[in-house]
């Protein structure tokens, strides 16, 4: 097993409904299916390694609210640490909406607290050189920018999810960052008017030694030093994709620490975001190691 992952940004919480077809209007629409779920990318990646059975610690932002205590516990129950989750009394928990149709596309409707306090004078920094590995999200530039420079002076490899905020800081974090992984439509956004290939070996060309992209159910190209490779996705019955990139990358991050290759990385990782994509919400469908595993030899 993989020793210490620290996954440091978003946390929130879901309210999921289930539809039969997704809005075009105004009106009053009925849902079949309702659930509340823990969200935020980087708790979403640390409730599936949990659920690997990895050890993880989040180091996030909350507020002293019913919706920072529903996060915490939701956390804990995944078997997430969660010391370093700091509540703050003046702030409001981040939150969203999610509306998925019957082929588990979704519309999501997010609200959070742009002023929570930034400062990371509390982060336990002296923790990250016994970690196997870093990953964080782009929500808390602030402290990835702290915590991967840290990581880079103590030679523990870091991992970024590259797909959402921070885009004015992301030349400057990818400078710091081992392994970069964007969704397609954040690599479009970051790098267009370019193949695959193309964005990926400018991503390199910026300090990564790994760039790669997800892309859903055709599963996860990438390029590096040996020139890169692609992992197939697998078929499952689709309820929902909410948070299947951010299960890629807490499994990625896992195999990672226990020393596999790349190619069984990015395979593992390709199925436990198929598996999370069989229930509703982004953590009730996340596997467990025998559920994976079963899961694999099938396949």
């Amino acid at each position: 097993m993989s020793g210490l992952i620290i996954c440091i940004g978003h946390s929130a919480l879901d309210r999921v409904y289930r539809v039969a077809s997704l809005p075009s209007g105004a009106g009053k629409f009925r849902a079949i299916e309702h659930i509340e779920s823990g969200g935020g990318m980087a708790a979403n990646a640390a409730a599936a390694i949990a659920k690997l059975g990895g050890k993880v610690e989040l180091w996030s932002r909350v507020g002293d609210d019913d919706v920072g205590r529903l996060i915490r516990n939701g956390l804990k129950a995944a078997g997430v640490d969660v010391r370093y989750v700091q509540t703050f009394e003046d702030g409001r928990s981040s939150n969203a909406v999610v509306i998925v149709d019957g082929s588990g596309e979704r519309i999501v409707i997010a609200a959070r607290d742009v002023n929570m306090p930034n400062g990371t004078s509390w982060l336990p920094l002296e923790r990250i050189a016994g970690a196997a590995l870093v990953m964080a999200d782009l929500r808390w530039v602030e402290a990835v920018r702290v915590v991967f420079e840290r990581a880079r002076e103590a030679g523990v490899p870091t991992l970024l999810d590259a797909d959402l905020g921070g885009r004015d800081s992301l030349n400057d974090i990818l400078a710091l960052t081992d392994y970069a992984m964007f969704s397609h439509a954040a690599l479009d956004e970051f790098l267009p008017g370019m193949d695959r290939r193309q964005q990926l070996d400018r991503v390199m060309l910026m300090g990564p030694r790994h760039s790669g992209v997800t892309l859903g159910e055709e599963g996860y190209v990438w390029r590096d030093p040996f020139g890169g490779g692609a992992a197939a996705g697998f078929e499952v019955p689709v309820a929902d994709t909410t948070g299947a990139g951010d299960a890629f990358h807490g499994a990625f991050a896992l195999m990672l620490g226990e020393q596999r290759s790349i190619q069984e990385c990015a395979r593992i990782a390709n199925a436990v975001a198929a598996l999370k994509c069989r229930r509703l919400g982004a953590r009730a469908g996340l596997p467990t190691r025998a559920e994976l595993e079963a899961f694999i030899a099938d396949g």
